[in-house]
C-alpha cells in the first residue's frame, strides 16, 4: 500500500482531528451549483472510451447514495458529495453536462460487477484501491486518501482503539475492506450489512458495539447526529486510497482520467469541490495523493 501514501503523510491525522473539532451544524451534504465546467466540442482519438462517451453525450457513473459528505441522495433525488463532484468534473472534461450523467447506486458488494457488466462506465464511491480488486477492474487515482476508524454511541467510553473491539460486535458492509480488516486483524465479530447507513439503528439500539469504515464516512454520520454518535478516536488505523473504478485494462481511459485529476488540483477545481462538500465538516483541505500510474 506504500505506493498510495499521499505526498503529505500528516493529512489523515489532521483530517481526523478536524473531524473531532470542527463538526458543524451545516449538515455536510452541500454541493456547488453546477460547478463543473463543460468543455465545448472536445476531441479524442477515434475508438477510445473518451471519444465514445463524448460522442454519446452521456455517461453512467456509480456512486454511494447513503454516505454524507461523499455520496448521498438529496431531497430532490440527486446524489451530492465529493465523489459526485469528482464525477461531474470528469464528465465536464468529456463535454458532458451534469444533467446528462446517469447516476446508479453502487454498494461495496456490487462495484466490480457493475463495471464488468457495463452497467456503469465509472465507479466513484469511496472505492479503496487494492491488489485484489485490481484483478477484476482498473483504477485511476487515487484522488483521496482516507483511513479506517470506529464510530460508537456518544456515551461509550470503553472503545478507543481497534484492539478494544476484540470479541465485540462490529457492524460494517459486506465485501468492504474495513469489514475484512476488523475481523482478520482485530478479532471483532462482524455484523454484516449491505450499506453503512444500515448500521446506524443497530448501533443506536446497542445491538452492536461499534461501526467501522473510513473516517470520512463516519464523520458524515456523526455530523448528522452529533448527540447520538461519536468517533471512538481521532486516530485512523489503515490507509484507504480512493480510486475511480473502470473496466480492466482500459489503459487509455485510465491515463486520461489520471491526467484530469492532476489538472483539477492545479486549476483549483479539486479544492473547490472539496470545500463545497466534505470540506463543510472536515476543514483541513487534502492534497491530491500521488497518482498510481501502474
Amino acid at each position: 500500500m506504500k505506493a498510495f501514501i499521499s505526498r503529505r503523510k500528516s493529512i489523515l491525522l489532521a483530517a481526523g482531528a478536524a473531524v473531532a473539532l470542527s463538526l458543524s451544524a451545516c449538515g455536510g451534504g452541500g454541493t456547488p451549483a453546477d460547478t463543473a465546467p463543460v468543455e465545448e466540442a472536445p476531441t479524442f482519438a477515434a475508438g477510445t472510451t473518451m471519444e465514445k462517451l463524448s460522442s454519446a453525450g452521456s455517461i453512467k457513473i456509480g456512486t454511494k447514495f447513503d454516505q454524507p459528505l461523499f455520496g448521498q441522495v438529496g431531497l430532490d433525488g440527486k446524489p451530492v458529495g465529493f465523489d459526485v463532484e469528482m464525477g461531474k468534473l470528469i464528465a465536464g472534461k468529456l463535454g458532458i453536462p451534469a444533467d446528462k450523467i446517469e447516476w446508479s447506486e453502487t454498494v461495496s458488494a456490487n462495484r466490480e460487477e457493475f463495471i464488468k457488466q457495463g452497467q456503469v462506465d465509472l465507479v466513484i464511491a469511496t472505492y479503496t484501491i487494492n491488489d485484489k480488486r485490481k484483478q477484476e477492474v482498473s483504477f485511476a487515482g487515487p484522488y483521496y486518501e482516507a483511513g479506517q476508524a470506529l464510530m460508537v454511541n456518544k456515551d461509550n467510553d470503553t472503545i478507543k482503539t481497534p484492539e478494544d473491539v476484540s470479541g465485540k460486535k462490529v457492524c460494517s458492509v459486506t465485501g468492504s475492506t474495513p469489514a475484512g480488516t476488523i475481523v482478520e486483524k482485530y478479532g471483532a465479530v462482524l455484523v454484516p450489512v449491505a450499506t453503512y447507513s444500515a448500521c446506524l439503528e443497530p448501533l443506536r439500539n446497542k445491538q452492536v458495539d461499534a461501526v467501522t469504515t473510513d473516517n470520512v464516512i463516519l464523520a458524515g454520520f456523526v455530523d448528522k447526529e452529533p448527540d447520538a454518535f461519536k468517533l471512538a478516536s481521532d486516530e485512523t488505523f489503515t490507509k484507504e486510497p480512493y480510486g475511480i473504478g473502470l473496466k480492466k485494462d482500459d489503459t487509455e481511459f485510465r491515463n486520461w482520467i489520471n491526467d484530469q485529476l492532476e489538472a483539477f488540483e492545479e486549476d483549483g477545481t479539486y479544492k473547490k469541490a472539496w470545500e463545497a462538500t466534505a470540506g463543510s465538516v472536515i476543514k483541513t483541505a487534502p492534497e491530491l495523493p500521488a497518482i498510481d500510474r501502474y
